[in-house]
């Protein structure tokens, strides 16, 4: 086991660039045995213990002064169980690994989220999730999880074994254990049709229910200062395989979505003045496009421009209201947002702190370029999602509180048991769980 400092001085910071910590060590564990060792060791030296992926929140919710682990020594596919659909990963793998792999063996998760670069671990800690009408999150895929508790022992759960951990422990927020290895459900390996096409803003919230009802997976992005949306609808598909082309996904993906974007960001930000004459261009700019393809290289795609973001989960019904209301906002403020907002939905789920717990959900996401000022914007849209008690996404940019919490999530009490029982001396506190969940 390695022992390290975290970055420049010892600093580390996460993807968006907004959090920063300084620990007071770092190890990199490569057994589950050794990362044990590592948590009954800070505890002999009073240390509170925070595990980090690939740092991809935009909260505090990885951040420490005390012992960082990192996990990327734990990695891998442990076991494939093709009788019972399900593969058991080391917590550390990071989820493109995972889906490349599972691809070669004929296998895929049945929904994901738009992005790769997250570790299993720390995608389902926090709620990672992409759009589903039947299919949610990654974290609703898992089937069995083990994590190493406050006293050092390792502990494994199962709608079987521990249920009530089981309940939690899906999106535990690092609040209960470190997770060290998770079982998630998997099918053969199928296609998805994607078909993507510019939409009005009138005609796309008019119409969401049809879109949504007709469509297995459904998300559309609104360009501020724009009447305009980029719609996007995968759907299973019998084949042939059709990928995008290899010219025709680089111009789209890499050269208009993260190189040009990046520069219309970087002017934007210079010169907020052009931001609306920018997002009339850039709405215009993506066509229609269909391809067939394996689920992970239709669902994700490269996100290189970097940004900070809050996204809230608003109950489906409310989605429509939510997002005029927000377009309004924007259109007569003096806000200049060169994001566009990111709509998707997924249907009620189990899992205690999911923000789609008991009830069919809609996300809507805000974004701004890393370096801009966010707080006007941000404050702005969390007055409104959470008019229509809204939930944010735990690993997402968002100001609320245990009170509020207590509030949204009718099982709210159950977690907050269940971690007095499991981590009395509160040895996975941070400032931000001591927030979100109370002290």
């Amino acid at each position: 086991m390695s022992t390290t400092a975290s970055g420049k001085n010892g600093t580390w910071r996460n993807w968006g660039g907004n959090v920063a910590a300084r620990p007071a060590r770092e190890v990199t564990p490569a057994s589950v045995e050794e990362l044990t060792e590592a948590v009954r060791r800070a505890a002999e030296d009073g240390l509170t213990v925070k595990a980090v992926g690939a740092g991809h929140s935009f909260t505090s919710i990885a951040a420490t002064d005390g012992l960082l682990i990192r996990p990327q020594l734990l990695t891998g596919i442990r076991h494939i169980d093709r009788e019972a659909g399900t593969v058991t990963v080391e917590a550390g793998t990071p989820l493109k690994r995972l889906n490349v792999a599972l691809a070669r063996e004929g296998l895929s998760l049945t929904n994901m989220g738009d992005i790769m670069e997250q570790t299993v671990s720390g995608a389902t800690s926090t709620g990672t999730h992409g759009t589903g009408r039947d299919s949610a999150s990654i974290a609703s895929q898992i089937r069995g999880l083990e994590l190493v508790t406050a006293d050092g022992s390792v502990l494994t759960c199962s709608e079987s074994e521990n249920p009530d951990v089981f309940a939690a422990a899906r999106i535990g927020l690092g609040a209960l254990g470190v997770v060290t290895a998770i079982t998630f459900a998997v099918e053969p390996l199928f296609l998805l049709t994607a078909r993507e096409e510019p939409m009005t803003f009138d005609q796309v919230t008019h119409s969401f229910d049809e879109l949504w009802a007709e469509n297995e997976h459904f998300e559309f992005y609104w360009f501020p200062h724009t009447g305009n949306t980029n719609t996007k609808r995968n759907n299973r598909s019998a084949g042939p395989e059709r990928p995008m082309g290899q010219l025709q996904g680089w111009f789209a993906d890499e050269f208009l979505s993260n190189g040009v974007f990046q520069v219309a960001n970087w002017v934007g930000r210079t010169v907020p003045a052009t931001i609306p004459t920018i997002a009339r261009i850039s709405s215009r700019a993506l066509s229609a496009r269909t391809y067939t393809d394996i689920p992970y290289k239709v669902f994700t795609s490269p996100r290189r421009v970097r940004f900070v973001e809050m996204e809230y989960a608003v109950p489906r019904e409310a989605v429509v209201q939510t997002l005029r209301e927000l377009k309004a906002t924007v259109d007569r403020s003096r806000l200049r947002i060169s994001f566009p907002v990111e709509v998707r939905t997924a249907p009620a789920d189990d899992i205690t702190l999911s923000t789609a717990s008991g009830r069919d959900t809609a996300y809507i996401a805000v974004h701004m370029f890393q370096g801009t000022p966010y707080q006007a914007y941000f404050t702005a849209a969390e007055r409104i999602f959470t008019a229509h008690d809204g939930r944010p996404h735990w690993g997402k940019v968002h100001t609320r509180d245990a009170e509020y919490f207590a509030g949204v999530y009718p099982r709210f009490g159950e977690f907050t048991a269940l971690r007095d029982r499991l981590d009395p001396e509160r040895r996975f506190q941070n400032n931000y769980l001591r927030r979100v969940l109370g002290s």
